[in-house]
């Protein structure tokens, strides 16, 4: 059988892929793109773009396309076979990708290349490349060049390391719970976690995980104290060097300040002061300390709300539930007492009108009506039986595909992500347009034969939140691989079409059209949604500033010269928390966004693009249509204006394309019921 991973020219064989086909696959694919990389240099190369990119990209991006297969499946479907091949791969693929990035000689062709004779899209590609090449260490020489590369391997290893510790850890807890311990569950979540029990030998109990369908229940509805806690501190211990002796093998301790080192070690080799200053390079924001100020400025907006939430959380907690003294595994299950108390209702009355298959046809419904687009199901291979693949059309033509991956399982990465499978291309090789195809994967709970999977509100907001990066990668207009769909989007605004879509959740006329009561069908009732209205804002100082802490966090680990992790955290904590820490808390031993996710000195880009977005939904409150819906007049303007150019300009001019002025903090504000 021909190797799958050999010759992905339209969707991926996932059906076929096995763990023995990703190293024959790399290996030749490396070898393709390292004789392309020679072709090019040759002094007799012309410096033109299009007979570079006939040559090089193409060899770069059949191989890219492979590597992300086996780096996708890595992530949701991992297994020690794919594992050990994707790690015999990472050191080969790592070490192309930096010779590619610092090669003096493909720098020298990219500088001769005369940007008159390119175009709009290509000319913004070309200045990001050379761009790309200096961060890239095309300009080191000698020593320097050579310590760069070995940075840039060791890096890849020890990030990959950190995510398959922080997976492990996760995967193999388990707490088997009788029937008292698990007094107050949500009906969905006992049958689960019994089923789970059952299977593996232990039928009468409960199996609790520490994935989030399950572990978060937990500490929301539990009844029992010592579960909540026992739940807690396995969570808040987990990868780190207080985990229990079977699992000390998945300690991130060491991983944390290598890779701390080695950032700080690339940044001055770069003449940076400091990785932060690398990392914003890219960014729009000008500096770590404007970074800083940003945060210091949006926490102090939002301290004294977080002060009140607290206030009412003690006082609720002592009067109505006899916690004197509530501890941090506590909080969770104080305020969703409290948020019941004074809004009545619970997060499970609402989930019961959010059937998963219900909540999808309203998103594409909103996705349709704004977007001038029909999304399908396709037909493709999948890498589990619960994997969905859509298309997107417009007036017939294919405009793009994804794959829907929700449930939560073993050898899945906890989370929710976008990841693109190919990008939007006029393809230099065919002349024919390639279309974009993009992953979409949630950690939902899952369904049964009885009844679909039933979402929490924060769950719709989470698909919603997915669906808006899929959308900025699928809907791009731009024929320029580099610059089109989510490529060259300076990293603190590509959260802008995320955060915007999760508006939507809180829509009215949305909500009806995606609402039906898992026994009776029902839309969700107007009474229940005022109230789950008046409870939008709750606590939102609170969530604020716990957003604002690792931003922080994360910003200042990567400014310091000698970074101590925990007492960097323990700093920030001090300075902006409203609610004490277990003492034994680790949170950087799982903060994967920042060291193994591409957020390193970036996690404030949440916040920055949460400025952004909140911005341009206020257009859509301005010119909503009679009847509260959004007009598609907006929707046509923000898809021209902001998802259509992807990379192609800088993120400030796509911005001011639809708003027409610069961004404005106030409606963020307003949003979060913060506003003076």
């Amino acid at each position: 059988m021909p190797n799958p991973l050999l010759n992905i020219t339209d969707l991926p064989a996932f059906d076929q892929i096995r763990a023995e086909h990703i190293g024959p696959a790399i290996d030749a694919l490396l070898s393709e793109a390292a004789t392309a990389l020679e072709t090019v240099t040759q002094p007799d190369f012309p410096a033109s773009w299009e007979e570079t990119t006939q040559v090089l990209d193409v060899a770069t991006e059949r191989f890219g396309k492979a590597w992300g297969v086996v780096g996708h499946l890595s992530g949701v479907a991992d297994s020690p076979e794919i594992r050990a091949a994707y790690n015999e791969a990472l050191p080969k693929v790592t070490e192309f990708f930096t010779r590619l990035g610092a090669d003096e000689r493909l720098y020298a062709k990219y500088k001769a290349i005369d940007p008159v004779t390119l175009n709009a899209e290509q000319k913004r590609a070309h200045a990001l490349a050379l761009r790309g090449f200096v961060l890239s260490g095309a300009e080191l020489q000698g020593q320097a060049r050579e310590r760069f590369a070995q940075i840039q391997e060791r890096l890849a290893a020890l990030q990959q390391k950190f995510s398959e510790n922080v997976l492990d850890a996760t995967d193999t807890y388990a707490y088997f719970a009788s029937a008292d311990e698990v007094q107050g569950l949500p009906d969905d979540v006992l049958q689960a976690t019994a089923q789970a029990a059952h299977a593996d030998g232990k039928p009468g109990q409960y199996k609790l995980s520490l994935k989030m369908p399950v572990y978060l229940p937990v500490l929301q509805y539990a009844e029992n104290r010592a579960l909540r806690e026992r739940l807690f501190h396995a969570n808040a211990i987990r990868a780190s060097d207080l985990a229990p002796q079977e699992q000390q093998a998945f300690d991130n301790t060491a991983v944390i300040a290598e890779i701390l080192a080695l950032r700080r070690e690339e940044a001055l080799l770069l003449g940076f002061q400091n990785y932060a200053e690398l990392s914003l390079a890219p960014k729009m924001a000008d500096s770590p300390e404007q970074v800083v100020a940003f945060l210091h400025d949006l926490a102090q907006r939002a301290r004294l709300y977080a002060e009140k939430d607290v206030a009412d959380l003690r006082s609720f907690a002592k009067d109505e539930l006899g916690l004197d003294d509530p501890q941090p595994w506590d909080w969770t299950f104080v305020s969703e007492k409290l948020k019941q108390a004074r809004y009545s209702f619970s997060d499970q009355e609402v989930k019961r009108y959010f059937p998963a298959p219900k909540v999808l046809q309203g998103l594409f419904d909103i996705i349709e009506q704004l977007f001038d687009v029909a999304i399908r199901a396709d037909e493709g291979a999948v890498w589990n039986p619960a994997v969905t693949l859509y298309r997107l059309e417009r007036q017939g033509q294919l405009v793009g595909q994804f794959y829907l991956d929700q449930p939560a399982r073993a050898g899945k990465r906890g989370g929710a992500w976008m990841d693109d499978m190919r990008g939007r291309w006029l393809r230099p090789d065919t002349r024919q347009l390639q279309t974009p195809v993009a992953y979409l994967v949630c950690n939902f709970a899952e369904g049964t034969a009885e009844q679909p999977a039933l979402l929490t509100h924060d769950d719709v907001t989470t698909l919603f939140h997915e669906f808006g990066h899929g959308l900025h990668h699928l809907l791009t207009q731009v024929n320029e691989r580099d610059v089109s769909g989510i490529s060259g989007v300076e990293w603190d605004a590509v959260e802008l079409p995320s955060q915007f879509m999760e508006n939507f959740c809180w829509e009215w006329p949305v909500l009806q059209n995606m609402t039906a009561h898992t026994e009776t069908g029902e839309p969700l009732p107007r009474a229940l949604y005022d109230k789950m209205l008046a409870a939008k804002n709750f606590q939102s100082g609170m969530q604020t500033l716990r957003q604002v802490e690792f931003a922080l966090f994360d910003m200042l680990l990567h400014m310091a010269e000698q970074p101590d992790a925990l007492q960097v955290l323990r700093t920030v904590r001090e300075e902006v928390s409203v609610l004490p820490a277990a003492p034994y808390s680790r949170t950087p031993h799982a903060f994967s966004h920042i060291f193994a996710g591409g957020y390193a000195a970036g996690y404030y880009s949440y916040k920055w693009a949460e400025v952004l977005s909140a911005d341009v939904y206020a257009a859509f409150e301005e010119e909503a249509l009679p009847d509260g819906t959004a007009s598609p007049a907006t929707g046509q303007r923000y898809l021209h204006s902001i998802l259509e150019a992807g990379g192609s300009r800088p993120a400030l001019e796509s911005f001011k394309a639809f708003r027409g002025r610069e961004p404005q903090i106030d409606a963020l504000l307003r949003h979060q019921g913060m506003a003076a």
